[in-house]
């Protein structure tokens, strides 16, 4: 063979095998993942995001991902820009929740959760009152003894006006006799907010995802009064063994945008599905005492609308819906 030619060979043959190895690459379901976070950094919600986002990295389902965080109004100030800007953007998740659902329920905005895809639930949270390490309030009795005396006198501190924390403190005042309108709640963007003001005494109880306070928890900076699960997380005792009838749960999930094909939305489900089998999603499930709740598709929308109809009435009994 001519050597011309046997170079044209080699060459012709390195460039087909270097193309075979192109088009066999896997290709990713999402390439550039964008998730909107309907709350200030450091707290739940953020939790959630980052963490679905690099699991489906880790999956091999998204090849990157980026953050917006947008908070205020439990998170319906983040769903109205995602809505309006990621329309058909298939590469698009908005996190979600109780905390959304509830403020949906109580501020009525124009964009609701019926304007995006529902994609997933993803875990349930169980809830903890917390108060600084070196708060008078020494127990849940202690708490519930102050509420009854002077409801005012007790401010609670959590996510937005309307969420699963708001609800959770009218439904331990109602419980202990307490009229639910007198809660004197003071609503954060988010958790790292609401940690602060609990860590530096501004408000008198506080309310979150016991993953949000346990690092407190754990270095002595805040005591747990109590968990709302219907069993004891980290160690934490209940409401119920401690003579509050009461049991309630968060959840999060994600939402795709509007105007998304059928066909991309199954592989939006899909990504994340895969990226709920990843080690990093296991890990961050065991860390963070999250779990699994997984609901995807049209059975995640439904639950949704019952969990609208549940928690609204509950907000309107305690006042603070309409």
């Amino acid at each position: 063979m001519p050597r011309s030619l046997a170079r044209f060979t080699h060459a012709f043959v390195a460039t087909a095998t270097l193309a075979a190895a192109v088009v066999a690459a896997p290709a990713y379901a999402v390439d550039n993942l964008k998730v909107m976070i309907g709350a200030n950094p450091g707290g739940g919600y953020d939790q959630t995001g980052r963490t679905i986002g690099a699991a489906m990295i880790a999956a091999g389902t998204a090849k990157s991902a980026s953050y917006d965080n947008k908070g205020g109004a439990g998170g319906t100030i983040g769903l109205t820009q995602f809505v309006n800007t990621d329309k058909g953007n298939p590469n698009a998740l908005i996190v979600t929740g109780a905390v959304m659902v509830g403020a949906i329920e109580t501020n009525k905005p124009p964009v609701t959760l019926k304007n995006a895809t529902p994609i997933a639930r993803l875990f349930a949270d169980t809830m903890v009152l917390t108060v600084a390490a070196n708060s008078p309030i020494k127990s849940l009795k202690d708490l519930t003894t102050q509420l009854k005396a002077n409801p005012g006198s007790v401010s609670w501190g959590g996510g937005s006006k309307g969420s699963i924390d708001h609800i959770l403190a009218g439904l331990i005042a109602k419980e202990v006799g307490v009229d639910p309108k007198k809660v004197n709640y003071v609503p954060f963007a988010g958790g790292g907010e609401a940690s602060a003001s609990i860590l530096g005494g501004h408000v008198t109880v506080g309310i979150a995802g016991v993953s949000e306070f346990l690092p407190f928890i754990k270095t002595g900076k805040m005591r747990a009064l109590a968990v709302t699960s219907k069993d004891r997380t980290a160690e934490i005792p209940t409401l119920k063994e401690q003579g509050v009838n009461v049991e309630i749960y968060n959840w999060r999930g994600v939402y795709g945008a509007p105007g998304t094909t059928p066909e991309q939305r199954k592989a939006m489900i899909d990504a994340v599905v895969k990226g709920t089998e990843n080690k990093v999603w296991k890990d961050a499930l065991q860390k963070n005492d999250w779990t699994p709740f997984l609901l995807t598709g049209d059975e995640f929308g439904k639950f949704v609308d019952a969990e609208s109809a549940r928690l609204g009435s509950t907000l309107r009994e305690l006042g603070v819906a309409k």
